[in-house]
């Protein structure tokens, strides 16, 4: 009787064979850093979703302010862009709004970035005494609602004179606890003890370790940082409302006296105008920067 006889190795081959997914779910070498079509229409469907309030504001500032408050709304831009623009500007002093809004969210971005840092350094890298329930208390602070503050802090503004001047909004917001959380987080992984002992070996102090060593380490983390900030400073309303007027204002606060009237008679889309003019600086930066910040984003995650 004649048998066949396989090898161990034949076997082996012949059960990875067996184990291989078929049809649709079969993959080759090398697929799969290839995304299927399935990737690509949820990338779309998520890419329409997210762009479309943004399609709909220049629609509505496009229109006259009767037509965006008729049922069903307008779908297709109007030739009403550039009167709404004026009325807008009009009603508004939208160009002292938009560089005051620029130079708040740019001292603030680059406070909390460059404070959060040497923090986040202090708290991973660094032995202290009380540094973890200095940090639990740090962590502690995000957890009491901004609105607890605003008595104390509007009578110290007041005390100080500062009414109605932008040191008002920029000192309160040099530094966040969330900065510090994140920095600490980014650097406990990516900034080995290793290479600050060898840089103290080298005979490099404090200083010159955090310029050479930290900064080019933390760059991926304060870039994004950075951003996440620039929007918030951005998009606040809150506090700007409380100690600006609409003489020195910030966009969010400019755009609270555009559109007229009330109830009913407010020009929807006249505010939509403002809105999409205070966000045009916003997609502007992330245009001319959104490449490195990814970049940043990736590298970091190559490194950790």
């Amino acid at each position: 009787m004649a048998a066949t006889l396989s090898t161990p190795s034949a076997r082996g081959a012949k059960h990875a064979e067996q184990d291989r997914p078929r049809g649709l779910f079969r993959r080759r070498a090398g697929d799969h850093d290839k995304a299927g079509p399935v990737a690509y229409v949820l990338l779309a469907i998520a890419a329409v979703v997210s762009l479309f309030p943004l399609y709909w504001t220049f629609v509505a500032a496009s229109n006259t302010g009767e037509r965006v408050a008729q049922s069903p709304p307008p779908m297709v831009p109007g030739g009403e862009l550039w009167t709404n623009i004026t009325t807008a500007w009009d009603q508004a002093d939208m160009g002292k709004a938009l560089l005051n809004s620029t130079i708040v969210a740019g001292c603030v971005s680059l406070s909390t970035v460059l404070f959060s840092t040497l923090a986040g350094f202090a708290f991973a890298k660094l032995r202290f005494r009380g540094r973890n329930a200095l940090l639990t208390l740090v962590v502690a602070t995000m957890t009491i609602p901004p609105q607890l503050s605003v008595i104390p802090l509007y009578r110290i503004v007041t005390k100080l004179e500062w009414g109605n001047q932008l040191q008002s909004v920029i000192l309160p917001s040099l530094v966040a606890a969330f900065g510090v959380f994140f920095m600490r987080q980014f650097l406990s992984e990516a900034l080995p003890f290793e290479l600050i002992e060898a840089a103290r070996v080298d005979g490099a102090n404090s200083l010159r370790i955090i310029w050479h060593v930290v900064f080019p380490i933390a760059r991926p983390a304060m870039a994004v940082l950075g951003m996440l900030v620039f929007v918030q400073s951005w998009n606040d309303f809150f506090w700007p409302f409380v100690v600006l007027t609409q003489q020195n204002p910030t966009v969010q606060v400019a755009l609270s006296a555009i559109g007229g009237g009330s109830g009913h008679d407010i020009n929807q889309a006249v505010i939509m105008t403002g809105a999409l003019v205070g966000t045009l600086p916003l997609l502007l930066i992330f245009a001319v920067l959104g490449k490195h910040i990814v970049g940043g984003i990736t590298s970091g995650a190559v490194k950790s």
